[in-house]
């Protein structure tokens, strides 16, 4: 079992570490994107999310913390769901580009939170941790 919850741990972590390392290499665009989007000081939201992704995605790939790593990214991503895809003021084409990012985040924030809760209740018997969790919870 704990070589498919690193397997899954990864596998969540992969696309967080992609959109953090993309929002510090492109800041310039992604913060124009989000501007775009109405969210204001948008560059500074950029290189803050870009930072906490790339730590997050790291601490649940490798085990640092990552039920607290999983928790924060499950809560970014409805964050960004809400703030940056909100389908809701768009039309045509756009409408839908923003409807599938909107669920994408959605469905990531769901992981994360399934994550946090799966990390927390497992504790330490988990292997390929680098460290145990810091929320302890049963199930």
């Amino acid at each position: 079992m704990g070589v498919v919850v690193l397997i899954g741990r990864i596998l969540f972590a992969v696309l967080f570490i992609g959109s953090g390392l993309g929002h510090l290499s492109q800041n310039d665009d992604v913060a124009a994107y989000a501007e775009a989007r109405g969210v204001k000081n948008a560059r500074i939201w950029v290189l803050v999310s870009g930072v906490a992704f790339l730590i997050g995605g790291l601490g649940v790939a490798l085990g640092i913390w990552a039920d607290l790593a999983a928790l924060g990214l499950g809560v970014l991503a409805l964050a960004t769901a809400v703030f940056v895809h909100h389908p809701w003021t768009d039309e045509g084409d756009t409408r839908q580009v923003e409807f599938t990012q909107f669920m994408k985040d959605l469905s990531l924030a769901g992981g994360g939170i399934s994550l946090w809760i799966l990390i927390s209740a497992l504790g330490s018997s988990l292997p390929f941790m680098i460290t145990g969790p810091r929320f302890h919870l049963s199930l």
